[in-house]
C-alpha cells in the first residue's frame, strides 16, 4: 500500500512542478502584465493544489494535514487578492499615461 501511496504522491508533485514550469513559461513569453498575471494566478494555483494534494498522502497526522490545508487556502484567497490589486494598479497606470 504504501509503494501506491509513494507513486501517487510522486505523481501529483510532479505534475504540480509541471503546472508551475508552464506558469512560468507563461510569465517570460505573454506580451503585457494583465496577461501574464492570469497565467501565474491560474497555474500556480494549480500547481500549488497538485503538490498539497500529494503531500497529503504522505502525512500521518490530522494536525499536518490540517496546517498543509490551510496554507493552501490561505495562498488561494491571498493570491485572488493580490492578482485584483496589481491588476487595479496596472489599469490606474495605463490610464494616466
Amino acid at each position: 500500500m504504501t509503494v501506491v501511496l509513494d507513486a501517487l504522491t510522486v505523481a501529483a508533485v510532479v505534475i504540480g512542478a509541471l503546472f508551475f514550469m508552464a506558469g512560468t513559461v507563461g510569465l517570460l513569453r505573454f506580451p503585457d502584465a494583465l496577461t501574464r498575471l492570469h497565467a501565474l494566478t491560474k497555474v500556480d494555483n494549480l500547481g500549488l493544489g497538485f503538490i498539497v494534494a500529494g503531500l497529503l498522502l504522505q502525512t500521518g497526522e490530522l494536525l499536518v494535514a490540517l496546517k498543509l490545508a490551510g496554507v493552501w487556502l490561505f495562498v488561494q484567497l491571498s493570491a485572488g487578492i493580490v492578482a485584483q490589486l496589481v491588476a487595479q494598479a496596472i489599469v490606474q497606470s495605463r490610464r494616466r499615461s
